[in-house]
């Protein structure tokens, strides 16, 4: 069955789409808008949910930022890694932003040598092996990938800063993956597929073949079998993931195009395809679980874009979905 459907770039100052219309390309205005976001919430300490187990009276008084020295803004732990992630990425996007003196500034004060020993020294406390596991985790690494190699006197020191408390990350990774005999695909924060992206990402970026083959390892025993996905029950009501497609997304890492291609196809039918190319209603974007699916339409327009086309329905499924954007 073919499908034809016309690609109609939307008109913002925030973004202009590809001359391909394959995506959108972000603006200096558009940069300035989202740096914003994490410049205002970083260094705030409240309102703050930090998800801490208490282990005595004396760790039970803690505040956000005695918990963790740099990461401790933006309503919690994880949020705050994507948002140092952010500025970061647009830093190196666009050197020239406004904001750049502002930004610079503020990841001086919080990517330092003390604060991250502070943040390592949290996974020594008790009960806190699975913390983050593994959406912050995934973050956190991301955040380092971003800096690895970047020719960047501040960004050399901030890699360097950082490098203690990645390697506690990738040490509780790698004793996780031989015990996870499961996969979690919710399409909230503990996502495996999702997470085991992010690390792979890092793993390759940096060398680390070791942790790449292991994460390559345990994403086959746990996805190369999956067909049929039942992805027409997507989304939840409070999804910002799309559990199928970023099985996909991990399975295009992992596998070589060819392979690939034959596990695609099985995985996700083209009925699920179409299903999964329809926008979710997002109902009250003042209520902080449902909102979630706003996020849910850029993280699945984003693994559209990455995901090589196997056949020609995914092809057309691919426009008429950029078309609904």
């Amino acid at each position: 069955m073919a499908y034809m459907y016309t690609v109609h770039a939307q008109q913002s100052v925030y973004f202009k789409m590809k001359p391909d219309s394959s995506g959108y390309l972000l603006t200096k205005e558009g940069a300035s808008i989202l740096a914003a976001l994490p410049l205002k919430c970083i260094l705030q300490e409240y309102p703050n949910k930090t998800n801490h187990t208490s282990n005595s009276d004396s760790d039970h008084v803690l505040t956000p930022r005695q918990l963790h020295p740099t990461f401790y803004g933006c309503f919690d732990w994880h949020s705050s890694v994507h948002g140092h992630w952010m500025l970061v990425k647009l830093l190196k996007l666009y050197p020239q932003l406004p904001e750049a003196v502002q930004v610079r500034d503020m990841l001086r004060k919080t990517i330092t040598p003390q604060n991250i020993a502070g943040e390592q020294a949290y996974w020594n406390l008790p009960l806190t092996a699975s913390w983050e596991r593994t959406y912050g985790w995934a973050w956190l690494l991301k955040l380092d990938e971003e800096l690895a190699g970047w020719n960047d006197d501040d960004g050399r020191q901030w890699h360097k800063a950082l490098l203690p408390l990645t390697q506690k990350i990738v040490t509780l990774w790698s004793a996780f993956l031989p015990k996870q005999t499961y996969a979690n695909r919710t399409g909230v924060h503990p996502n495996t597929a999702f997470g085991m992206s992010f690390a792979l990402d890092y793993a390759r970026r940096i060398g680390n073949k070791v942790f790449a083959d292991s994460l390559v390892a345990a994403a086959k025993k746990l996805f190369l079998s999956d067909k049929n996905a039942p992805a027409t029950w997507e989304p939840n009501g409070s999804d910002f993931l799309s559990p199928a497609l970023h099985e996909a997304d991990l399975m295009r890492r992992v596998l070589p195009a060819s392979e690939f291609v034959k596990w695609f196809n099985a995985f996700l039918p083209a009925r699920v395809l179409q299903h999964l190319a329809v926008l979710p209603i997002v109902s009250d974007r003042t209520d902080l679980q449902i909102v979630h699916l706003d996020g849910l339409c850029f993280i699945v327009h984003g693994v559209w874009q990455v995901l090589p086309m196997p056949c020609p329905r995914l092809i057309a499924e691919k426009a008429f979905y950029i078309r609904q954007l």
